[in-house]
């Protein structure tokens, strides 16, 4: 028996060095994948799109395709040879109403006068059903750099919008299309919604099969979907889901209210993670700020296993939240919905999506719609059903 003890703490402490030595988290491989999106290159082109706001799934000199996670990108190209005639630029996930613009350069007419005209000029622009923008560009035989940006004219002004919130659609996957068609009613009234949010468990197991069966599914809606995973996405070793959708952690800005995406998905937030949150934190032209991540840092019941591991993390991440004066949190999960306050923040759990439902709530499959008013400082949050 001793000698069988003496085995087993060997045992226990080689396990343990040899975590010292080679192991990570599992949520610091993820945040690494994080950095890694929306840089690409070829032995032509090198493109990347600040702040990993896309997602590059095609790259040749003359063809780009991108997967966007953020209503506004912007892309550095950088060619090392002559670059073809013509580049075709194709956003899925796009947002209507989006425009692209790039930098002038000035040309000196045959008349010696200065005039500016585009360093790329734009041949074709469109916006398909299904989300999908395409643009044909001229590139002159000269160009090796080129800068552009793609998102709607007046996404940088603050103005009022409003977006809407769905999480924890999993197994329900066949029949989100009638929660897609809800949105989509509401995207045609005034106002209408911009785009939607997510907060994690899109899928049961985070295959490729599910997640390009959830891409699909996104055909059917009329605006974008920009998420973060969930637990239910990890169970592929590596994670697919940034080969899909892009980083699971990011921060983008909006028409004055700054989202970031956080990645809870081991119900723990890495520490990588955490110093981009410290820069996501510092104060910016946007008055409002909303964080969404899958797993709550504290259950609001306190009875189910609906938290964060380390409940000294949870209060660790809430107070740098509070102290950063975050407006706002959203949630997923757990599979009903709750509104309650974290840390003096107002806190939003909705896993609506369809996933099997709490017990005895009558809830149902529901998604959030938030009015956005950066100037008056407010975020309004109403629950809309389906069923």
């Amino acid at each position: 028996m001793r000698a069988g003890r003496a085995l087993g703490w060997l045992c226990w402490l080689s396990s343990w060095l040899a975590g010292l030595a080679g192991c990570t988290r599992p949520s610091a491989e993820r945040a690494r994948q994080d950095a890694q999106i929306g840089q690409a290159e070829s032995a032509e082109l090198r493109v990347e799109v600040a702040g990993g706001h896309a997602v590059v799934r095609e790259l040749s000199p003359g063809y780009i395709s991108l997967w966007a996670s953020a209503p506004r990108l912007e892309l550095q190209l950088d060619y090392r040879a002559a670059p073809p005639a013509e580049l075709w630029l194709e956003v899925a996930n796009c947002m209507p109403q989006a425009e692209l613009r790039m930098p002038q350069a000035e040309l000196r007419m045959p008349q010696a006068e200065l005039t500016r005209v585009p360093a790329a000029p734009l041949l074709s622009s469109e916006r398909d059903a299904g989300g999908v923008c395409r643009f044909q560009l001229a590139l002159p035989a000269e160009l090796r750099e080129l800068e552009l940006t793609l998102g709607p004219p007046d996404s940088v002004r603050p103005s009022r919008f409003r977006f809407a919130v769905l999480s924890d659609v999993q197994e329900a996957i066949q029949r989100v299309q009638d929660i897609f068609t809800r949105l989509n009613q509401l995207t045609e009234a005034a106002p209408g919604i911009d785009f939607l949010l997510g907060a994690g468990d899109l899928t049961s197991q985070g295959t490729g099969e599910e997640l390009e069966r959830f891409q699909t599914e996104l055909l059917g809606l009329r605006i974008p979907y920009y998420t973060t995973l969930g637990n239910h996405e990890l169970g592929q070793n590596p994670t697919l889901f940034h080969e899909y959708f892009g980083r699971g952690s990011q921060s983008f800005d909006y028409r004055g209210v700054r989202f970031s995406l956080i990645d809870s998905a081991s119900a723990t937030v890495d520490p990588i993670v955490f110093d981009w949150l410290d820069e996501w934190l510092q104060p910016s032209a946007s008055p409002l700020h909303v964080v969404a991540m899958h797993i709550p840092p504290l259950d609001p019941t306190g009875v189910r296993n609906g938290a964060f591991a380390s409940r000294s993390e949870a209060a660790k991440l809430l107070a740098r939240l509070a102290e950063g004066g975050v407006d706002l949190t959203l949630y997923g999960h757990i599979h009903s919905y709750y509104h309650f306050q974290n840390a003096g923040i107002p806190a939003y759990i909705s896993g609506g999506g369809g996933s099997i439902p709490e017990r005895f709530d009558q809830m149902g499959r529901h998604f959030l719609v938030v009015d956005a008013d950066p100037e008056a400082g407010s975020l309004e949050v109403r629950v809309v059903r389906v069923d």
